[in-house]
């Protein structure tokens, strides 16, 4: 069994346009041939599931080509078009092949294309035919749509928010090429669409995602019934398919795929009031944290996530930390390369004048005038052990600066803080630590809740801030909750065009 292996990975924040620019091709990091399996092997990634799995069916492998940027603003037309034929290339050049296995995310939007992934989907099908099977993998913050399930046999998407279950989702995907290529999986796909903004939302157990969950669980234990995974949709991002999707696939069953999309859609809908969340501002988490008996206590800057688009040079939250006169704590990691190549060119015990943060816009807050100590200075890799484990991290080069006895970690490479590794790479020992500040929504409890003595959501203006009722969606052709109260939910009701 000869099974093609690529994909295209972005997830789109079109606000982000005014503070980045278009996505540029030049933003994408791109793998192909060899080095495609080489870097996927061991990681608990979607393509090292591809990969497992191929092995233990005794499949062969056959890199095409994959391209991911970090999330960011609208992609630029001629970059898309530049990677779709790229991978379309590649694809012909290794045909005949039994089946295809895509990495793909959901939300990726093209200067002119609203829907990456549909659009992606229709090209591989005028190329290979109705017949090959085609299995993708997606992000659970897809806005799914029908032009996606017309185009793909199977799509698997991410249960867990963080997404600890990539590597399982490529597995599974894999795994059912067999049956698919025999005729015993007939699948039908069916894409419940809700008019729901929800905000970005955890599945770990006590959060109402997790619920959600186990709602799909159970109602996969119907023998005809594939897979059913609730997409939370992306809605920092302007398009008319934002909202909240149900994928259903079932064997051969339309009727069975539309009755459990009603089901799922309708606990969505009665249970959409426990998904608002109101968190406190950067000062009001931090009075909390230094009220906490126990330690340590992580704070998360929810609204400036680069994974989901924002610059990462936010200052609120490491303001109101300074303010607050915060020590023996850290905060990290902020984006700000031209701090990081000061620190390196002033070397370690050095102290610096150093303009932090706040590069891109106000909205993240104003940059922070302040006088460090270069505590320590990395190359910014490190293997990460928690999401996606196994991979190396690349941040870019590092610099540890101290401030009024505060750690702050600066990097190069603009990311969220996944892994407790940002940290001890820099000597920092967490377990001492009276709070730990970091960027990131979800992800980041992965790795930081096992350490963590309890958590607190900070949220400021920003990009990514849990109250999406502050982004003004003019694509969407429906009303949507919370925005607009008086939406309504239609069972098996199609998105209007």
């Amino acid at each position: 069994m000869r099974v093609g292996l690529g994909g295209i990975v972005h997830e789109t924040n079109t606000y982000a346009l005014d503070t980045f620019g278009p996505t540029t091709l030049g933003s994408f990091h791109r793998l192909w041939g060899d080095r495609l399996i080489e870097r996927s092997r061991g990681v608990r990634s979607c393509l090292g599931g591809f990969l497992d799995a191929l092995d233990e069916l005794g499949g062969d492998p056959v890199p095409l080509w994959w391209a991911s940027a970090e999330p960011s603003g609208t992609i630029e037309l001629e970059a898309y078009e530049a990677m779709r034929d790229q991978l379309l290339a590649s694809i012909e050049a290794a045909l005949p092949l039994d089946a295809l296995a895509l990495d793909l995310h959901g939300a990726g939007v093209v200067d002119g294309v609203e829907d990456l992934e549909g659009d992606l989907g229709r090209a591989i099908r005028e190329l290979v035919g109705p017949e090959l099977p085609i299995v993708v993998s997606l992000d659970l913050h897809g806005n799914i749509t029908d032009a996606m399930a017309e185009h793909y046999d199977v799509m698997l998407g991410y249960h867990l928010y963080p997404h600890t279950d990539m590597w399982e989702r490529g597995h599974e995907a894999v795994h059912l090429l067999p049956s698919l290529l025999d005729g015993s999986l007939r699948p039908v796909t069916h894409v419940e669409h809700l008019p729901v903004l929800l905000p970005t939302s955890t599945t770990d157990p006590g959060f109402p995602a997790h619920a959600m969950n186990e709602v799909c669980r159970r109602l996969e234990e119907h023998p005809d019934v594939v897979d059913c995974t609730v997409f939370h949709g992306f809605p920092f991002t302007d398009v008319v398919d934002v909202g909240v999707h149900v994928v259903i696939i079932t064997n051969g069953d339309a009727d069975l795929a539309r009755s459990v999309g009603a089901e799922i859609g309708g606990w969505i809908w009665e249970h959409r009031e426990e998904f608002r969340s109101e968190h406190p501002t950067p000062e009001q988490a931090i009075r909390l944290a230094l009220a906490a008996d126990e330690r340590p206590i992580v704070i998360n800057d929810t609204s400036d996530n680069p994974g989901g688009g924002t610059p990462g040079d936010g200052t609120h939250v490491l303001r109101a930390l300074l303010d607050a006169g915060v020590t023996e704590s850290c905060f990290g990691g902020i984006y700000d390369p031209e701090v990081v190549e000061q620190a390196h060119a002033a070397g370690v015990g050095a102290t610096i004048e150093v303009r932090l943060g706040g590069k891109h816009d106000a909205l993240h807050g104003e940059p922070l005038t302040l006088r460090a100590y270069v505590k320590g200075l990395t190359d910014g890799r490190f293997t990460i052990r928690f999401l996606a484990a196994g991979a190396t991290a690349h941040l870019g080069k590092t610099a540890r600066l101290v401030v009024d006895g505060l750690d702050i970690v600066v990097i190069s490479v603009r990311q969220q803080t996944l892994d407790p590794g940002v940290f001890t790479l820099h000597g920092i020992d967490l377990a001492r630590c009276r709070i730990i500040a970091l960027k990131s929504s979800n992800h980041f409890r992965a790795g930081f809740g096992p350490l963590a003595a309890s958590i607190v959501t900070a949220d400021a203006p920003g990009l990514t801030t849990t109250r999406v009722e502050v982004f003004d969606h003019t694509r969407a052709t429906r009303p949507l909750w919370p925005t607009d109260p008086d939406a309504a939910y239609e069972p098996g009701a199609a998105i209007p065009r």
